[in-house]
């Protein structure tokens, strides 16, 4: 069971060896309403830290050449605000932790002038001129204003269990830690966006929150979820459903796990999950992303001793943006992780029934498949990149 609740896991994590080589984030998507003329815009907010224990009163900015040349490692709280389309942009703005104010608990807050974010509220702004962004690559950010306000509900959580137990955590042994706390998330509020209003509206808002922490990124990178979901079987939307992907190449004490995901897909109340991290529950992942003309397309088929999930998701390039981060260490290593949120696609859920004879020590391929839904999917958070090391 995936669908437990625990905030202790959205705490703060930036402490021991993470203080001075550790990124530390909180991510929220979601859809709004342009208030003139009722269009969609998806939006996404994170709150981005990184080595705390190297701050002072300013951001130092590693793709800085000063900062480079000095050998000066990364230190900031990044509040990135932005939108996906065919104007999709992410602008950023960067605090001195001299100038941040953290919660330590068990529930997280992290607060720097008027930015803000919790497990219940979100406020901020962020504002960079062209002539800035033109001059400032180290920012890594395009031109735009953004200002939010939104209260958050998080209804269904994908808690990974022991990927992220207490003990794995206070040992660092990932590289790459995840927690979905909100895989569904209800938002509500009114976000700006050079100038035009958005409503964000429980119903209409498709929303999304985790946090992500560790010392380093996955590569290849994998994300997808969304909770627009409608049967093609009923014909009806699944008002109580949502599925989330994600991983790549996890990498335990430095080891590398190859071709890994986690998955979880909430069906109407129901659990299917695929965690590779639960030997005692064994799962098996395969998937392909690639890259056509027009179009990321990600391929993944993820199975258990129960059940079997096909999930085909394609995003429009012209939608998506390549995301912009700097590892701890300050190298920027993805040069094209693309990152969406209006994919679309189709997911197919099967359970997996003894067929003629088979008995429980037989193989799985014993099994016949029955189809439990056809779903058309929209409105997907999606992503996808690979480096060289």
């Amino acid at each position: 069971m995936f669908n437990k609740h625990d905030i202790s896991k959205d705490r703060f994590m930036l402490d021991g060896k993470f203080a001075t080589k550790g990124y530390d984030w909180w991510w929220h998507s979601f859809t709004g309403i342009n208030e003139e003329t009722g269009e969609e815009k998806a939006f996404f907010i994170e709150y981005f830290t990184c080595n705390p224990g190297l701050g002072g009163k300013k951001p130092i900015l590693g793709q800085d050449p000063a900062n480079k040349a000095a050998k000066s490692l990364p230190t900031y709280l990044m509040v990135k605000a932005g939108c996906w389309g065919r104007d999709a942009k992410q602008i950023h703005r960067f605090f001195g932790w001299d100038n941040v104010k953290i919660d330590t608990g068990r529930a997280f807050s992290i607060e720097a002038d008027d930015c803000y974010a919790s497990e219940y509220l979100l406020k901020g702004s962020v504002n960079v001129s062209a002539d800035d962004a033109a001059k400032h690559p180290e920012y890594m950010c395009d031109a735009g204003s953004m200002n939010w306000e939104l209260a958050v509900d998080k209804k269904v959580a994908f808690n990974v269990g022991y990927g992220t137990s207490d003990a794995l955590c206070a040992a660092k042994a990932f590289e790459m830690y995840w927690h979905a706390e909100g895989m569904k998330t209800a938002f509500e509020g009114k976000v700006v966006l050079d100038g035009v209003s958005y409503k964000v509206s429980p119903e209409t808002c498709y929303g999304y929150a985790d946090k992500n922490w560790g010392s380093n990124f996955t590569s290849p990178w994998v994300w997808l979820s969304s909770n627009d979901l409608t049967s093609r079987l009923s014909g009806k939307r699944l008002e109580n459903s949502v599925f989330d992907i994600g991983g790549g190449r996890p990498k335990v004490y430095f080891v590398p796990i190859e071709r890994k995901l986690l998955g979880a897909f909430w069906h109407e109340g129901k659990c299917f999950e695929y965690n590779f991290s639960k030997l005692w529950a064994p799962s098996a992942t395969r998937f392909k992303c690639e890259e056509t003309g027009d179009r990321i397309v990600w391929k993944v088929v993820q199975e258990n001793s129960t059940s079997l999930m096909k999930t085909y998701v394609t995003c429009k390039k012209e939608d998506m943006l390549f995301i912009n981060y700097e590892s701890p260490d300050g190298e920027k290593r993805y040069k094209r992780l693309w990152n969406g949120g209006n994919g679309i696609g189709r997911i197919k859920l099967y359970k997996k029934v003894r067929g003629n004879g088979a008995s429980a020590g037989k193989a799985a391929s014993k099994y016949r498949l029955e189809l439990i839904d056809d779903i058309d999917v929209g409105h997907i958070g999606c992503e996808y990149g690979e480096y060289s090391e």
